[in-house]
């Protein structure tokens, strides 16, 4: 079949015939370069698809990282304001106990002037 193929240079002068095998020598190598550029650009391509699916990976994690920082803020303030609930309460009971505690020391003194007059 190559004999086909080289048929139609019969009779062409050298000269030519010289042209046509460097016409198709470049042929053969743009062909080559061709081929090498695609499977560099496959190759780019795949990559490129790889980092694309990365960054998509990452927005999901910084997304659900966010709902948790969130959460845990929400978390935070709701603590917060049971830590100031409970210092209030505290005060508040700190705060009778003096009350009482006064009106126990009162009643002493009352009992025993109550006492001191008894004894009389």
């Amino acid at each position: 079949m190559s004999w086909a193929v080289e048929e139609w240079k019969e009779g062409l002068s050298p000269r030519v015939l010289q042209k046509i095998h460097e016409l198709e020598s470049q042929v053969d190598k743009l062909k080559r370069e061709r081929q090498q550029r695609q499977y560099q650009l496959e190759t780019l391509e795949a990559a490129l698809q790889k980092q694309k699916q990365k960054v998509e990976n990452e927005k999901n994690e910084s997304a659900i990282l966010k709902r948790e920082n969130q959460s845990l803020m929400e978390l935070c303030d709701n603590l917060e304001k049971a830590k100031q609930k409970v210092s209030h309460d505290l005060q508040v009971k700190e705060s009778q106990v003096n009350i009482q505690s006064s009106q126990l020391n009162s009643c002493k003194k009352d009992i025993e002037r109550l006492e001191q007059e008894l004894k009389r």
